[in-house]
């Protein structure tokens, strides 16, 4: 109350400002602190070019931003705009300041299909910091004050002309003696508009326009002609994806990490595929993606979600499907199928309240084959969705007693951490899904009487661990860096499952040491690896086509 008093005291005695005044100050405040990384990022870059450019890149920001404040400049719409407008920057200025985020539509996906759970791991006294004194002072401070107008509508219309015509003409006069030198400095960094903040109110609008507000297509069936291959052995199929959460290829031993990251399965004679590369740099876009038919670059979303699936066409095959997540759902590649998500409910032994080792997916993978009406005679595929280096948190993604690299960081601004507690921490987390797949196979291997088993690990995405500044996840695929686009990829491939599908082993080995794989080839591997014959099917993305037994 006394605070609230406080302020209506400065309302009342203090705080009147002319509306030009207003909104040169918050001009000043979004191109000079809002937009420093940004900024400081020009300096760098056109340091080198004609005198003064580097310099220019502040009042171009300056001017657009008085530009695009006036515009919003109307009596009650001001306030209503500006003031979230001010909360939301200082949350992604925080975000771009400390991991170097840029906030493009592909960002505004992200953010928007991962659930509070998963947002809270981000939330830390640092960013709690940036967000009271960069976010809501400057807020607060905006509600109390008093805006004064003229008393002649023509007159403050003037005011606000002047402004704008000042702005432009500024523009005009960087435009004019450096436009060769912007036109470069752009074509080169094609980025850096995306780090303009708040572009992401705009992408944020351009999301919801193309999620919302396009013509739904019209949903396309495909793989009706999908037929399951009989095995030789007759028995029927049974095998388990691993999908990854996070994990990059770098810190893969079997792609050359000079550490050993996957100590648990180096007895049980995985088949790596090197150098495979990733569809996307979140999840939101991978997974929907690899189990798509399309590749990386025709991937379309809308088409995407409005036609079959790798599950779907496994599924008419005469596949069952059981998909078991822990990693905040399937992004709607399951809608049609059993889908179980470990909790506290069904897994208490590896769950807290907020949080579950993927230990509890091996716990659900044993119940649920246990179980006669979930897990029947017929061929199947069970999916394991892992939470497995998802960051900031990494330290709670494996168990205390499965810590193999100390000193690790364990805390949730991983910025203040050094490179090595990071990667410490992060290759923890990398040798526990180790853990999880030889906990997978082992179970699968207690089924090989009544079923041919196979197991595929595969990744959705890297992760930047610091490397060039950056951070996490989520970098716009054009630019993002090698540690977030490149993904181990192995499989579990027993010579009984290979015998009864007539696959060569020898050569898939061969195969994945050259390397060169992406997610475009996921969906159709997995129709060969299970036998299902379609026309869908593109044989030359298939990597067992080519290796199937003479």
């Amino acid at each position: 109350m006394m605070v609230f008093r406080f302020f209506c005291q400065l309302k009342d005695k203090h705080l009147h400002f002319k509306m030009n005044t207003i909104i040169l100050i918050l001009s000043t405040y979004y191109a000079l602190i809002f937009n420093m990384p940004l900024v400081i990022l020009f300096f760098d870059l056109a340091k080198n070019n004609a005198p003064l450019v580097a310099y220019s890149g502040f009042f171009l920001l300056l001017s657009c931003f008085i530009i695009l404040f006036s515009c919003l400049s109307l009596p009650y719409l001001f306030k209503i705009v500006l003031i979230p407008l001010l909360l939301t920057s200082a949350m992604s200025f925080y975000a771009t300041e400390q991991y170097n985020t840029i906030f493009d539509s592909s960002m505004i996906e992200n953010i928007l299909d991962t659930n509070m759970a998963e947002s809270l791991t981000y939330l830390n006294a640092y960013s709690l910091l940036y967000f009271i004194f960069l976010g809501v002072s400057p807020a607060v401070l905006l509600f109390f004050v008093k805006i004064k107008y003229a008393k002649n509508i023509f007159k403050e219309i003037l005011h606000r002309l002047s402004l704008v015509l000042g702005a432009c003409l500024l523009i005009f006069f960087i435009a004019f003696f450096y436009y060769k030198d912007y036109a470069s400095i752009g074509r080169n960094n094609s980025y850096l508009n995306k780090m303009i903040l708040p572009a992401y109110a705009f992408n944020l609008f351009k999301y919801a326009g193309h999620q919302y507000f396009n013509k739904k297509l019209p949903f396309l069936e495909l793989g009706n002609d999908a037929t399951l291959l009989p095995t030789k052995n007759k028995k029927p199929n049974l095998v388990v994806i691993i999908l990854g959460e996070t994990a990059r290829s770098q810190n893969y031993t079997y792609n050359g990490y000079f550490r050993n990251s996957s100590p648990y399965t180096q007895k049980q004679n995985l088949i790596p595929f090197l150098n495979t590369q990733s569809c996307g740099t979140y999840t939101a876009l991978s997974l929907p993606c690899m189990f798509s038919t399309m590749t990386r670059n025709n991937y379309n979303k809308a088409r995407a979600i409005t036609q079959d699936n790798l599950l779907d066409i496994l599924h008419k095959s005469g596949i069952n499907i059981l998909w078991i997540d822990n990693d905040g759902g399937d992004k709607g590649i399951a809608n049609n199928f059993k889908t179980i998500y470990v909790s506290m409910k069904n897994q208490a032994r590896y769950c807290t309240s907020s949080n579950c080792v993927d230990e509890a997916l091996i716990a659900e993978l044993k119940k649920q084959l246990t179980l006669k009406n979930n897990i029947i005679s017929d061929d199947n595929l069970i999916v394991l969705h892992l939470k497995g280096s998802h960051g900031p948190t990494y330290w709670q993604r494996y168990p205390k007693n499965k810590s193999r690299y100390k000193p690790s960081c364990d805390r949730k601004d991983i910025e203040h951490c050094t490179d090595q507690e990071i990667k410490n921490v992060y290759d923890n987390s990398l040798a526990y899904t180790d853990y999880i797949i030889s906990l997978a196979i082992n179970t699968l291997q207690k089924q090989e009487n009544n079923y041919n088993v196979a197991l595929t690990y595969i990744s959705d995405h890297g992760e930047s661990l610091g490397e060039g500044g950056l951070y996490l996840h989520g970098t716009p695929y054009a630019f993002a860096p090698k540690e977030q686009t490149h993904v181990p990829w192995s499989l579990w491939l027993p010579q009984q499952y290979a015998t009864a599908n007539n696959i060569n082993t020898a050569c898939l080995r061969k195969k994945g040491k050259s390397g060169g794989l992406s997610h475009d080839n996921f969906f159709h591997s997995m129709l060969g690896l299970l036998g299902v014959k379609t026309t869908i099917k593109d044989n030359k993305l298939d990597i067992f086509s080519s290796c199937v037994r003479e």
